[in-house]
């Protein structure tokens, strides 16, 4: 009996998995598949990226599908375009053997009118982003009420990317659902209210430990000074030549700033942000799909829902704020039983950072030198020679050539022809190389244990760093912005940064409060980051950026509550009962 046919799965979606070269199920799959196919139990699905998650809500959900009922009976739920498609794809590939079923990707950035339209024709499953699922409730587009089953696949980034008002208005119109299937990477407790709220004794599944990432990446740091960021960049990727991966940034600026770098310096790659449009990111993400593109690098809102096969590397140019978020980034590589390594850039300053990386995903994090100039040449060298030896020579007429050869090369030596290839191919790589700096040797004056424990050194100056910061030219600023506005600390900064067009380094201390918060920025920026970004427009509200006075405020400190009033008083929208009032549009055109 086939492996997937002893869990419970009929036929024809069985022959489907023979199709596909599935042979064993992955954990996740062969714990949910039984459970989903009662189609009446709530569940909870915890398990890393690349794991099967699609299989193991799309098999058991095409087989509850009842080909004869020509309208919705089940809803996926996910948080962008690219994962909207690939969950589509997936489910096409299942149900090869099933007909009579369809389902139906509706996402931002595509016609709505095409979309409508082939809602119409009779679709059984809507794939959707949550932006342009409330565009259709709205329109009277996509009927609700007979929906049986609801799937919400990656919902923590759902969350982390502001739709909770938008799921929780999705669960409360689906009133005749039998049950919900919530599949998350990690469980914040925001994924957990969900369950909470909406869902009956759910049965929850735990593939590895709960926020924990994949055993089959090896996380690797480097750690370097903030002007030598690019240029370890550089090093990390010709130290690793074949390398197939992705680099995320914090904002679109450094994104397309050094994919414009490497592009002139050779290299295949290219940047993938918010300022593309929808055929611009199909056109990007065709290239690396096909691996026409080495490299490319992207900030965290444009990656999400990348599914691409094989990638080698993740690199974090800069680590995130947002400890979660690594788990998202490096859970890009070292899929589907396959290994991968993640390399984070990082300042001295950042290394606490790493300590508590390690708890999180619970893996050992291993410190390594940048390498030298010498060292790229010879990695380089090696991988050439390499793929010398490995050429394939059995397809060719190359016999008909070698007496010419041989006639050409006969007064030079062997050695002297290696010698010559070896030029020929590395010549570029061997005057950039030769005088390079060795970029380890500005931390030199510490030692060794100080270097990597960056805990005790920086939480020993906590205080006081924080103290000299707002004397030693930080200026303190206040924005009417919070989390109210579906803000995570990562997305708050890099929306100040991308609209600024300032450098991370100009910033202090950020503390962020529901409704509002405060920004330290050095005096010689803060004109400048005012001008950019008070008077903007967000969420159909205005945005209020201002200088504060004082000190940052503590919760329940006087002052927090002015700086509220006067926030909203000068037009920066009104919130009722403490929430955001609902607009669907500008999220669509943000986040889908």
């Amino acid at each position: 009996m086939n492996a997937f046919e002893a869990l419970g799965l009929n036929e024809n979606i069985v022959m489907a998995t023979t199709d596909l070269g599935f042979t064993e199920p992955t954990p996740i799959q062969l714990q949910a598949i039984p459970v989903l196919l009662s189609g009446t139990t709530d569940f909870v699905g915890l398990a890393q990226t690349g794991t099967g998650k699609t299989a193991a809500f799309g098999l058991p959900l095409l087989q509850l599908m009842n080909p004869a009922d020509k309208f919705p009976q089940a809803l996926i739920v996910c948080p962008t375009r690219e994962l909207c498609l690939q969950i589509t794809n997936d489910l096409v590939s299942f149900c090869k053997h099933s007909k009579g079923v369809n389902a139906e990707p509706v996402y931002g950035g595509a016609s709505i009118v095409m979309q409508i339209r082939n809602l119409k024709r009779g679709i059984q499953i809507v794939v959707a982003t949550p932006g342009r699922l409330i565009d259709l409730i709205e329109r009277k587009a996509i009927d609700l009420q007979k929906v049986k089953y609801v799937v919400l696949d990656e919902a923590d980034e759902m969350l982390n990317m502001g739709f909770r008002d938008d799921i929780d208005f999705v669960l409360k119109n689906t009133i005749n659902r039998e049950s919900i299937w919530l599949f998350s990477a990690t469980m914040p407790p925001e994924v957990r209210a969900i369950a909470k709220n909406f869902m009956e004794n759910p049965k929850e599944i735990t593939v590895g430990k709960k926020n924990s990432g994949n055993v089959n990446i090896d996380h690797q740091f480097f750690v370097a000074p903030a002007h030598s960021r690019y240029e370890t960049l550089k090093r990390l990727i010709d130290f690793n030549p074949g390398m197939y991966g992705i680099i995320f940034t914090r904002t679109k600026a450094d994104a397309q700033d050094i994919s414009e770098r490497l592009s002139k310096a050779g290299y295949e790659i290219e940047a993938l942000h918010g300022d593309l449009t929808q055929q611009q990111r199909d056109r990007v993400m065709g290239r690396f799909r096909s691996k026409s593109l080495q490299l490319l690098i992207a900030t965290d809102v444009a990656a999400r829902g990348i599914d691409v096969d094989g990638i080698s590397h993740v690199i974090n140019y800069e680590l995130p704020d947002d400890i979660e978020v690594y788990t998202h980034r490096s859970g890009r590589t070292g899929r589907a039983g396959k290994t991968g390594i993640c390399l984070s850039i990082c300042h001295s300053r950042e290394t606490f950072k790493i300590r508590t990386l390690e708890k999180m995903v619970n893996a050992q994090f291993h410190k390594l030198d940048i390498p030298s100039g010498k060292d790229v040449c010879r990695k380089q060298f090696f991988h050439f020679m390499d793929k010398l030896i490995s050429t394939d020579i059995s397809n060719g007429d190359y016999e008909t050539y070698l007496p010419d050869l041989m006639k050409k090369f006969e007064n030079v030596s062997k050695e002297e022809v290696l010698q010559r290839v070896a030029a020929l191919e590395f010549d570029h790589f061997l005057k950039y190389y030769e005088n390079a700096e060795d970029l380890n040797a500005k931390d030199a004056g510490r030692s060794n244990r100080e270097r990597f424990d960056g805990v005790r050194d920086d939480s020993s100056r906590k205080d006081r760093t924080s103290f000299n910061r707002r004397d030693n030219g930080f200026t303190r600023l206040f924005v009417n912005l919070g989390t109210k506005d579906g803000f995570y600390k990562a997305s708050f900064l890099q929306f100040i940064l991308d609209e600024s067009n300032l450098k991370k380094e100009v910033l202090g201390k950020i503390d962020m409060r529901d409704m509002n918060t405060w920004v330290e920025v050095d005096k010689a920026n803060a004109g400048k980051m005012i001008k950019a970004i008070d008077g903007k427009r967000y969420n159909n509200r205005t945005v209020r950026m201002n200088e504060a006075d004082g000190g940052f405020k503590r919760a329940g400190d006087e002052g927090e509550g002015a700086g509220r009033e006067s926030a909203y008083s000068a037009g920066g929208g009104r919130r009722e009962g403490g929430e955001r009032k609902r607009t669907f549009a500008p999220r669509e055109r943000r986040n889908d």
